[in-house]
């Protein structure tokens, strides 16, 4: 199968890869990330999460954050939400999607949920039913689809399983998450090659973590399979919980970098996407963990020098 000719990033920074912070990030400092990613040409942006401040105190001022960003024409500004009060949250906050999620391991089900994956599921039968009758796409989120930090390998039946479930709530795109950094490109052919047979291949994305460094191969390989969103995030922001010195999400700058040498059109600036990346990585005190970020930075320090 040939490359596709453009491609979908999904920028998650604004919630997944700041939820770990465990200093509260300011909610201004947000809003203008997500201010300047939309600038920079993302068409999705996740945004912000309505979940309990008690479980995820980083995510509670989400409605303070979708009360104060810019909104770009034809953008979509996406929400997690887990039960049906983060929903009516979602709803009030004018979210155009919302996020749902499972996991593909039972293992992780059970240690994270205390629920099987199917009662997982069931739980969100309602939510799911209440966003599209409020016009609301839903995106489902398989996590551990490449491996799981309990029970090890995840057998592909089981994500295609998870994948029916979530196809059967109305899911408008499903996420293949690979939560802890542990799948390899073969196993990511193997594993889109076998849920594209049961799910529209255009509304599938891959979802991937830079653990053991494997992202931009196992992307690369999504691609060869035919998948046209990714998921990342600006600085490589973020982190799992679950997997001892994880790195996090693979780093929006390296994605937009192979991108653009394999000559995939994404509709993104990526020298506003880097000097995005220094901005947020100062703001939080923390060190950007993009490498073509970094290089690109000191390439341009360089240049000025020079001249």
């Amino acid at each position: 199968m040939s490359l596709p000719s453009s491609v979908k990033i999904v920028e998650v920074g604004p919630r997944d890869g700041l939820q770990n912070e465990k200093e509260f990030v300011a909610t201004e400092v947000k809003i203008d990330l997500v201010n300047r990613l939309s600038a920079a040409g993302f068409r999705n942006i996740e945004a912000a999460s309505f979940v309990s401040p008690k479980w995820v105190p980083q995510m509670a001022d989400g409605a303070q954050v979708m009360a104060g960003i810019e909104r770009r024409p034809g953008a979509i500004y996406s929400v997690l939400t887990p039960n049906m009060k983060g929903f009516d949250g979602a709803l009030a906050a004018h979210a155009d999607e919302i996020v749902i999620f499972g996991a593909a391991s039972e293992a992780f089900s059970q240690k994270n949920i205390n629920c099987s994956i199917a009662e997982s599921i069931a739980r969100f039968e309602p939510v799911a039913r209440a966003a599209k009758e409020s016009g609301l796409r839903v995106r489902g989120s398989i996590s551990c689809a490449l491996g799981c930090p309990y029970q090890g390998d995840v057998p592909v039946p089981s994500v295609v399983d998870v994948v029916q479930r979530m196809a059967a709530l109305g899911c408008d795109e499903i996420d293949i998450a690979d939560t802890i950094g542990v799948g390899t490109p073969g196993r990511t052919r193997e594993v889109f090659a076998a849920v594209t047979k049961v799910f529209p291949r255009e509304q599938l994305s891959g979802h991937f973590h830079d653990t053991y460094g494997q992202a931009l191969g196992n992307i690369y390989a999504a691609l060869l399979e035919g998948i046209e969103i990714f998921h990342a995030s600006v600085a490589g922001l973020g982190g799992c919980p679950y997997a001892k010195g994880a790195t996090g999400n693979v780093a929006t700058e390296d994605v937009l970098y192979l991108m653009n040498g394999l000559g995939i059109e994404t509709g993104i600036d990526l020298e506003a996407v880097v000097s995005i990346g220094e901005f947020i990585s100062k703001s939080i005190g923390r060190a950007n963990a993009s490498r073509a970020g970094r290089a690109l930075l000191a390439k341009a320090a360089n240049a000025a020098c020079a001249s």
